[in-house]
C-alpha cells in the first residue's frame, strides 16, 4: 500500500460521508412535509455502505501472482439510498389540509432527534477522514524532506 492509496482511501470516506450529510439534510428539510409528488408523507431515506473492491488491472494480477497480495481494501462507497420503512406516525389535527375525514394527518417517519445525532455522526467521521488525508499528505512531505 503506498501513501496514495491511504489519501485515496480516505476520499472515499469522505466523498460517502458527504452524501450521507445530504441525505441527513434532506431528511430534516421535509420533517414536516405531509405531501408529496407520489403521494402521501414524505418517507425518512438511509444511505447504507459498502467496501470498495480493488480494481483489477495488471499491477494487481502480477502481484498476485508473484505472491505479494494487496489487503484489497480501497475504501467505501455508497451502496444505496433506501427508504426507511417504519410506520408513520399519525396526529389528530382537523384543520390540516391533509387531514383525512376523521381529522387524522399522517406525518412523515423522520425524527429530528435522530436525524441530529446521524449527522452529529457523519461530521465527526467525515473529520476523521480529513485528518487522515492531512496526516498523510504530511508523511508525505517529510519523506519529500528526507531526500534532499
Amino acid at each position: 500500500m503506498s501513501f496514495f492509496d491511504g489519501m485515496n482511501i480516505a476520499a472515499t470516506g469522505l466523498t460517502a460521508q458527504r452524501q450521507r450529510l445530504d441525505i441527513i439534510s434532506q431528511n430534516l428539510a421535509n420533517v414536516e412535509t405531509t405531501r408529496t409528488p407520489e403521494g402521501g408523507p414524505y418517507q425518512r431515506k438511509v444511505v447504507t455502505f459498502e467496501q470498495m473492491n480493488p480494481d483489477v488491472n495488471f499491477n494487481t494480477i502480477l502481484n498476485d501472482t508473484m505472491g505479494a497480495t494487496q489487503q484489497g481494501v480501497k475504501g467505501v462507497r455508497v451502496a444505496s439510498i433506501l427508504e426507511d420503512t417504519s410506520p408513520f406516525p399519525v396526529i389528530y389535527d382537523p384543520g390540516h389540509p391533509d387531514a383525512n375525514a376523521d381529522g387524522y394527518v399522517t406525518m412523515p417517519n423522520v425524527n429530528s432527534v435522530d436525524e441530529m445525532v446521524n449527522m452529529i455522526s457523519a461530521s465527526r467521521s467525515y473529520e476523521a477522514n480529513v485528518t487522515v488525508f492531512n496526516n498523510m499528505k504530511a508523511m508525505i512531505a517529510k519523506a519529500l524532506e528526507l531526500g534532499k
